[in-house]
């Protein structure tokens, strides 16, 4: 490979590179992200795979250390198979908001890419995971790989001493709940890396015990003295912190079958799901700034004769391919790309802030004209999720340009209306339901616990509010159902209530 051929100001010149290409390219970008664009990141771990690696990074949710599940086999094999046939492109990159940020660049990438997708993950999504709110909140960098790594082998080590059919059946079960495993609006208490492992070692040594954890189910003997234990429904539900929104929270502390073991994979598996909660409410947020500043930084280096017209037009069709968005009447649209839609709204806020026409400055009078579109860039990426996001900052030239518009779509209609679309008129209910599409908490099944009897039947009651009308599909509700009653281990039922209280429908799965 040549070290520099051509232009000496390049930083590299053809497709091959090595790794002092690579360590040359990445002193130079991150002299651009940290100096231009001011951006705030973790330090950076970059490692090369092969495709084979990427495949089975992609068949454990993306995570370096994993456990061993059945369903990561069988995702492996599907996409190793469509990729070999053509049908499945493999990502260039994968990024893990760790603390190192650990990068995973394909090693068949050229070099004009690895200088792209280094500038899009180790900056973009860097920046964005160790500053934006929510994954301040709810995720502890520092401390995932680590806790990963006792994940991974502690489960191990249940399926030696337990088998592996007992272990697989509770990962399946705690795997079908996990989108009802997280806490939504409730902050968890953060435990330092010491205080986890001194966590961990009490649960070990308290599952070596031959100590039952039923007492607590059992009714209690009456005391001639004192009061009955409470039993009514509103007693127990302030004694269980009813309703519960995470499910499997809930099943780990208070299941009455379960043992040590099993509650802790039920744990393992919750902190995972938790983990990647902000990701599925920052995803146009988080793409948008990371290919934001994937194309800033190109461009710059472009500008100050560090790369050539070659690299960047590969860099350039490379980009153009990953913000496209199809019209609503391209068979290909299914929603907003969110590449196509971060990235617009980040550079429109460039836009407002240098060059605001007099609409901008009507909406927009915090930042319209204020010259300091990094500042504003920063400040929205720190403080904002999707919906907030496109709330605050979707304006009125950029929703001409996506041509939006709103439809409705109401059940006793035979046909759709167009309710709003791209005009004065149009604006403010086009941006509000842009933004509420992109509500997590909204669009996913609200399923709470709202009665557990411990000290009668043990029947487990979870209640579904439904919005809409929209009910839960009926075979993969029942089949939920019965992971629900395999980990509780008694009767369990879910009824659906409109927002009136009104019972909608009404199912249970039993023994």
């Amino acid at each position: 490979m040549k070290e520099r051929a051509g232009n000496p100001g390049l930083l590299f010149d053809g497709s091959d590179w090595n790794f002092q290409t690579l360590s040359r390219t990445y002193d130079a970008i991150e002299a651009v992200a940290l100096d231009d664009l001011k951006l705030d990141v973790y330090p950076n771990q970059l490692e090369i795979i092969s495709s084979e690696q990427m495949l089975d990074a992609y068949s454990s949710i993306g995570m370096p250390l994993m456990y061993r599940h059945w369903s990561f086999g069988k995702r492996f094999a599907r996409e190793q198979h469509l990729y070999r046939k053509g049908y499945l492109g493999l990502a260039y990159e994968l990024v893990i908001n760790s603390n190192p940020c650990i990068t995973y660049l394909m090693e068949e990438n050229t070099m004009a890419m690895q200088a792209l997708v280094t500038a899009h993950a180790a900056f973009g999504h860097n920046h964005f995971f160790k500053n934006n709110y929510l994954f301040r909140q709810w995720t502890d960098a520092s401390a995932i790989l680590d806790y990963m790594e006792f994940g991974k082998s502690y489960i191990a080590r249940c399926e030696e001493k337990h088998g592996i059919a007992a272990v697989e059946a509770i990962l399946d079960a705690a795997h079908a709940l996990m989108d009802q495993g997280v806490f939504r609006y409730r902050r968890p208490p953060r435990l330092s890396v010491a205080a986890e492992r001194e966590r961990i070692r009490d649960r070990l040594d308290y599952e070596e015990r031959t100590f039952s954890d039923l007492w607590r189910t059992l009714p209690a003997a009456k005391d001639d003295d004192g009061p009955d234990r409470p039993d009514d429904e509103i007693e127990r539900g302030r004694a269980l912190n009813l309703p519960e929104e995470n499910l499997l929270y809930f099943l780990e502390k208070n299941s009455p079958v379960l043992e040590p073991w099993q509650r802790e994979i039920l744990r393992i598996v919750r902190v995972i799901a938790q983990y990647f909660y902000p990701q599925r409410q920052t995803k146009v947020m988080n793409e948008g700034c990371a290919t934001f500043v994937h194309y800033t930084i190109m461009n710059t280096l472009f500008d100050r004769g560090m790369i050539g017209e070659g690299a960047l037009l590969e860099i350039l069709q490379s980009h153009s391919s990953v913000v496209f968005q199809p019209t609503f009447d391209d068979p290909r649209f299914s929603s907003f790309n969110p590449y196509a839609l971060g990235f617009a709204m980040m550079q429109d806020i460039e836009r407002i802030c240098t060059a605001p026409t007099a609409e901008d400055r009507d909406w927009f009078p915090d930042i319209a004209g204020s010259g300091d579109w990094r500042a504003a860039l920063i400040d929205a990426w720190a403080n904002h999720r999707d919906e907030s996001f496109v709330l605050q900052y979707l304006s009125p030239a950029l929703m001409r340009k996506f041509r939006m518009f709103v439809l409705e779509d109401e059940t006793h209609d035979t046909h759709y209306k167009v309710a709003s679309i791209h005009d004065e008129r149009g604006y403010r209910k086009v941006r509000a339901t842009l933004a509420r599409s992109y509500d997590v908490g909204a669009n996913q099944p609200d399923i709470q616990v709202a009665d557990a009897d411990l000290l009668g039947d043990r029947h487990l009651r979870l209640r579904h509010t439904v919005q809409d009308g929209v009910v839960l599909a009926a075979s993969s509700r029942d089949a939920t159902l019965r992971h629900v009653r395999q980990l509780w281990g008694y009767d369990v039922s879910l009824v659906g209530v409109d927002p009136a209280g009104a019972t909608v429908y009404e199912t249970s799965a039993v023994e």
